[in-house]
């Protein structure tokens, strides 16, 4: 048995005749990387057949990944085929980089029910904008929005607010990057923006009223 490289294999070193247990990871030589094996020591953790894992069969390591050479490559071990499906087939990021990107969303965007949350309290420490038109925002805007369009963002306009204000910024919904466009304008002019995603449509299915 060859593994390709694309094969979602996670191959468990084999300490006794019972099933296997998923444990953390032992190495990410190349020559395990090249041929799509994650190496795991076997410890007293939850058993791989519990996890959705297929039994492929039981291999040594210089077997599975022909050109490996390290201590334990000629050890023998169960050799487990994780679920294949369109969630599964692209691996979750290590967790240091997951941390890091969801992290660095937060700074850039909140949500609708946080907004709502915080504009409950007399000082919610940000101003709501909402960008699209003056007759759209007739028709229906967040409660405690200000209306300025976001291709009127300028220094002069935002001149009245200290420069550390804190600018909400929201639009239609994902469908319109009115937004987005808006909070390029305020980092431009250096002044803190973060997006409330979702806008208009995010606020009405979270079942939040609308102010005319």
């Amino acid at each position: 048995m060859t593994l390709r490289e694309d094969d979602r294999i996670t191959a468990f070193v084999r300490r006794d005749i019972g099933s296997p247990h998923i444990g953390s990871p032992q190495s990410r030589a190349t020559g395990f990387a090249t041929c799509g094996v994650r190496y795991w020591r076997a410890r007293n953790k939850k058993p791989a057949a519990a996890r959705g894992f297929t039994l492929v069969g039981c291999f040594t390591l210089s077997s599975v990944c022909p050109g490996v050479r390290s201590v334990g490559s000629r050890q023998s071990m169960e050799v487990w085929m994780s679920p294949r499906n369109n969630v599964t087939t692209v691996a979750a990021a290590p967790s240091n980089e997951a941390l890091s990107h969801f992290s660095g969303r937060l700074t850039f965007e909140t949500d609708c029910w946080d907004v709502w949350d915080a504009m409950r309290s007399k000082s919610p420490g940000f101003v709501l904008l909402d960008v699209r038109s003056p007759d759209l925002f007739s028709q229906g805007h967040v409660p405690g929005a200000t209306n300025i369009p976001h291709g009127r963002i300028t220094s002069e306009r935002m001149a009245e607010y200290p420069a550390e204000t804190l600018f909400v910024v929201y639009c239609a919904g994902p469908h319109c990057n009115g937004a987005n466009k808006a909070a390029v304008r305020f980092a431009t002019l250096g002044r803190p923006v973060k997006e409330m995603i979702g806008g208009v449509t995010g606020w009405r299915d979270e079942g939040f009223e609308l102010q005319q």
